[in-house]
């Protein structure tokens, strides 16, 4: 049955819904074709005769459309519930479409992810209608689908601001478990919106797998970005030099600040750095934030060398935010955002101990 509920489909709806938060919130558009076409193939039985087919068995006429706007939990719905002369039909349908309305949107990700066709919209209307239903009948329905899900996958625009960040998954590969990354791109729009630009599963975070995601994200129409925000991993530095190589990069501060106590030598002096460090980056400006780091750095020379040198390296990479206005700082200058989302995907994943397949995964 295609609205089963197995533990599979489960992870798949319920990323589909966190991804719902950042740029697929048309997930109600499907919804509407769908139980648009479930409602027009059961008022045809409800008839005894097709759209403009003259027999026998016809009982009554078809007498427009009625509106009618449902709640879910992807927004309100506007319906065009189908009406006839004798007055006796109401879709069934639409109430079983409304209590499975879970089920539903784990269908949507599941053609979303692995494609539309005539079978599969036929046997999503089948089972809200309880009866077979030709193709013809869902045919339209098949092409609207396809075209918004394709809209779904080509919609990259213009983003100002770009995250990236990665985490790890259980895959099964070949009979053998092993950890595989799930590449993922946030964007900030024009308008301040948040949207998920893309998710990808690979061996690793090695430069060719990111250079492949940050390519599939150009080639979809990504541009007008003005900064990335990453933590200092080689893999992705490199791609995102050969890909997007004169857009200005930010390095996440809150990583930055982690990294500085690796160069720490000894424990009593860990808060003092943390604290010359957190100065530097809450500066009012690029050029006393320079000045701090400056002078922060010859404070370290002779108590901790490593340090200091450490310091003069890397945290210039920290302070590309300066360029940009300063109501936008503040939510630029880490990957927090991306990683609130990570940390959201890992809770509702964590009942999936392993995923069969990569592309499990990757939904």
């Amino acid at each position: 049955m295609v609205l089963q509920d197995d533990s599979t489909k489960y992870i798949q709806g319920n990323i589909l819904e966190i991804l719902s938060e950042g740029g697929l919130e048309r997930i109600g558009d499907a919804i509407q074709i769908l139980l648009n076409a479930a409602m027009l193939a059961e008022r045809e039985k409800h008839l005894g005769a097709g759209p403009y087919e003259r027999t026998e068995a016809r009982t009554t006429h078809a007498n427009g459309f009625k509106p009618k706007t449902i709640k879910t939990r992807v927004g309100e719905i506007p319906l065009a519930v189908p009406q006839t002369r004798d007055g006796k039909f109401y879709p069934n349908c639409l109430e079983k479409g409304q209590r499975s309305e879970k089920a539903l949107t784990l269908a949507i990700a599941e053609m979303y992810l692995q494609g539309v066709s005539t079978r599969k919209v036929m046997s999503i209307t089948q089972e809200l209608c309880g009866f077979e239903v030709s193709s013809a009948s869902v045919s339209k329905a098949t092409s609207q689908l396809d075209e918004l899900f394709s809209s779904w996958r080509e919609r990259l625009d213009r983003f100002r601001y770009v995250y990236l960040d990665a985490r790890y998954e259980n895959v099964r590969e070949g009979g053998v478990v092993i950890d595989q990354a799930v590449l993922v791109a946030v964007g900030v729009s024009e308008s301040g919106k948040r949207e998920v630009l893309g998710v990808s599963v690979e061996l690793s975070e090695a430069e060719i797998h990111w250079r492949k995601f940050l390519h599939s994200l150009q080639h979809r129409g990504l541009h007008g970005v003005q900064m990335f925000i990453s933590d200092d991993h080689a893999g992705l530095k490199a791609a995102r030099k050969a890909v997007f190589p004169a857009v200005p990069w930010q390095r996440c501060q809150y990583h930055l600040q982690q990294n500085a106590q690796k160069h720490v030598p000894k424990q009593e002096m860990k808060l003092q750095v943390a604290a010359d460090i957190r100065n530097i980056f809450n500066a009012p400006d690029g050029k006393e934030a320079e000045r701090l780091l400056s002078k922060t750095v010859a404070s370290y020379e002779k108590t901790a060398p490593r340090l200091s040198n450490w310091m003069a390296e890397n945290i210039p990479e920290g302070l590309t935010v300066f360029k940009l206005p300063a109501k936008h700082r503040i939510r630029t200058r880490t990957t927090n955002g991306v990683e609130r989302l990570n940390k959201e995907i890992k809770r509702r994943t964590r009942v999936v101990s392993i995923f069969p397949n990569s592309a499990h995964a990757c939904d």
